[in-house]
């Protein structure tokens, strides 16, 4: 099969390597408004060549959208209306906003809307990570607006490279994306700009930081040009998590305040019980 992947950065060359790897791809056409990213990932060899996006539509059976949500959003609905009996997918965190923008068009039983949840802080085809999705879940939202073939071709990539399938609406898919995934991202700058204006003050700051600060404040090296578009589509949702996040914040900073100690114990005890889920 041959299959071109729009977008030659983290997702869409790990994506390319391991459709390689696992035998479901025999050629990867690679497309990117990034020059330097089609021949980094020429010569890295996660794709096998680079034309222009008509001729890669005609030579592919598959085609992927890795890129922005906001320039998915842009794409997608022409791409979509080009398609003859080819699948298209994209593997983007935002879903709602991206299925109501092809819910007319003509084509849409061949487009499947997917989230891959997999990813990692770095960005471009030099991140690579040879085992990734593996393990994982991918979500795959609205299967009902998708023709049965088209699912069944993306069922079996997502299998073929180790993941675990869910199924969502898109709608359902943005609210728990939020809770998951968008707000560990926020905080994470967050206590990133917290640290950054302290370290103004005192250089000697990050000499201190150890395995737990870095941890923390990993995803706050995510590049800005995927999170705020994911931020901005999102936006509802996340604005109710993070009121929430506040809430509990507040709880924090007041027991601190008024020395009651019995009840911050009891915060933590309740957050321990996260533990149940993430094992």
């Amino acid at each position: 099969m041959t299959v071109t992947i729009i977008g030659t950065g983290l997702i869409g060359c790990s994506l390319a390597n391991r459709l390689k790897e696992t035998g479901f791809a025999k050629k990867i056409i690679g497309l990117d408004n990034k020059p330097q990213n089609v021949q980094t990932a020429l010569s890295l060899g996660w794709i096998d060549e680079s034309l222009d996006l008509d001729e890669a539509i005609k030579q592919s059976e598959l085609i992927v959208i890795a890129i922005p949500v906001d320039a998915t959003l842009q794409l997608l609905p022409g791409l979509l209306s080009k398609l003859d009996k080819q699948v298209l997918m994209d593997v983007g965190s935002t879903k709602e906003i991206i299925c109501r923008s092809v819910i007319n068009n003509i084509k849409r039983g061949r487009f499947v809307a997917t989230h891959p949840m997999w990813g990692t802080e770095k960005n471009g085809p030099e991140a690579v990570v040879k085992d990734a999705f593996e393990g994982r879940v991918a979500v795959i939202c609205d299967k009902d607006k998708t023709d049965a073939d088209a699912l069944q071709l993306i069922e079996k990539l997502y299998k073929a490279i180790g993941m675990q399938l869910v199924y969502m609406e898109s709608g359902v898919h943005d609210v728990h994306a939020a809770y998951v995934s968008h707000i560990s991202h926020i905080a994470s700058y967050a206590l990133s700009l917290t640290v950054l204006e302290k370290e103004k003050e005192e250089d000697a700051i990050f000499e201190l930081a150890s395995g737990g600060f870095e941890s923390t404040v990993r995803l706050a090296k995510s590049n800005p040009a995927m999170w705020v578009p994911i931020l901005m589509q999102n936006k509802e949702n996340v604005l109710d998590v993070l009121n929430e996040h506040i809430v509990q914040l507040r709880k924090i900073k007041s027991c601190l305040e008024k020395d009651n100690f019995t009840y911050l114990q009891e915060l933590m005890e309740n957050a321990n019980k996260i533990k149940r889920i993430l094992k």
